[in-house]
């Protein structure tokens, strides 16, 4: 029988009640506009951009870790892979997977300068963020002298990373499918998963219970490193070039997307459907104000009371779900047996009275 009770205590609950009122909300100031085919792929395609980011991101918040690098893993990978392809000429089977690995190894860095110096992860990633976006800065106009670096995508890469479905929606959509599900069997199905909850659960008491919280914490860094250079290596396909300016909105639009979507910023609660959720959530608010005729600077206000409205919720529903696992036993635990009295001896009764 269906539970309606049990389902508003989920993790995803609020934001996809947060995604429906958005929705209708955009379809009815913004008709006829907002339901079209080239506007709908329009946030989908941003939803998808950046969920690529995002979900490797909720892993690591939910074990209650915040990642400000990703911005700068994007435009790392994209200038890596544009450099090595664009300006000397490697094949694309090359440049591809050196930007991957560049994400990948920042990522490495963050996770274990957070393991081995205990310094929170908020400053750690911070400071690392502006390190590579100096880095890449000076390597790409030493090389280059520019900001910017061009590169002829192979067609097999085109196809795969960089094309579009029906001449509007990315193939960025198929990546972040693909992703959602790779994430929520690792959360749902395996071991890995479990230490991810109890890390942001409890970190004392998971490295008491034997979950090896360092190598989980690396591990996690470094997915958000992929996550964001997998995003990277996408917009070079899809347009050709590479930027050294390239995805610092998506630091803050990722957390932003993540909270949404229902994962606490305390860490130990979340779920990847609610972070889809979140994405679109995102997405509606950009894509649709300008349906709508009142002007792009108004999405930043309803962004900004949707996060505020989005933490009051997840909250809310995250004491509904634990007031929902407690089990009361007073009315059924019987009381404990009591041991018989001990009979004294009329002997040790006289003793006992003359003492």
């Amino acid at each position: 029988m269906f539970d309606f009770k049990a389902l508003t205590r989920r993790a995803e609950f609020a934001a996809f009640v947060g995604t429906l009122a958005v929705y209708l909300f955009f379809l009815y100031f913004g008709w006829p506009t907002f339901p079209t085919v080239l506007v709908t792929a329009g946030w989908v395609n941003v939803a998808a951009e950046l969920g690529i980011v995002a979900l490797p991101i909720a892993l690591v918040m939910i074990s209650g870790h915040l990642d400000l690098s990703v911005g700068s893993n994007i435009a790392a990978a994209a200038i890596t892979y544009a450099l090595l392809c664009g300006h000397y000429g490697l094949p694309d089977v090359i440049g591809l997977p050196a930007g991957l690995a560049v994400g990948t190894f920042f990522g490495f860095l963050n996770g274990l300068i957070v393991t081995k110096t205990k310094v929170s992860s908020f400053i750690v990633t911070l400071a690392m963020s502006f390190f590579i976006r100096g880095l890449i800065f000076g390597v790409t106009k030493l090389i280059v002298d520019n900001v910017q670096v061009a590169v002829d995508v192979d067609p097999w890469v085109e196809k795969t990373f960089g094309g579009r479905i029906y001449l509007a929606y990315e193939n960025a959509i198929y990546l972040f499918l693909i992703m959602a599900l790779v994430i929520s069997w690792i959360l749902y199905k395996t071991t890995f998963g479990n230490w991810i909850f109890a890390i942001g659960g409890d970190e004392t008491s998971a490295r008491a219970a034997g979950v090896p919280v360092e190598r989980t914490t690396i591990f996690l860094f470094m997915g958000s490193g992929f996550g964001a250079a997998l995003l990277g290596v996408t917009t070079v396909a899809l347009y050709g070039s590479a930027q050294v300016s390239a995805g610092q909105d998506k630091v803050f639009y990722s957390i932003i997307a993540v909270v949404v979507g229902g994962v606490l910023l305390t860490g130990g609660y979340g779920s990847p459907l609610g972070v889809i959720f979140g994405t679109m959530t995102f997405a509606i608010v950009t894509s649709g104000v300008n349906s709508t005729g009142w002007g792009a600077d108004w999405s930043l206000l309803i962004i900004g009371l949707l996060l505020l409205v989005a933490v009051l919720a997840n909250n809310t529903f995250r004491n509904l779900a634990l007031s929902g696992g407690k089990v009361t036993t007073t009315a059924t635990t019987p009381d404990p047996p009591r041991l018989p009295e001990p009979v004294l001896e009329p002997s040790m009764e006289k003793e006992n009275d003359h003492v």
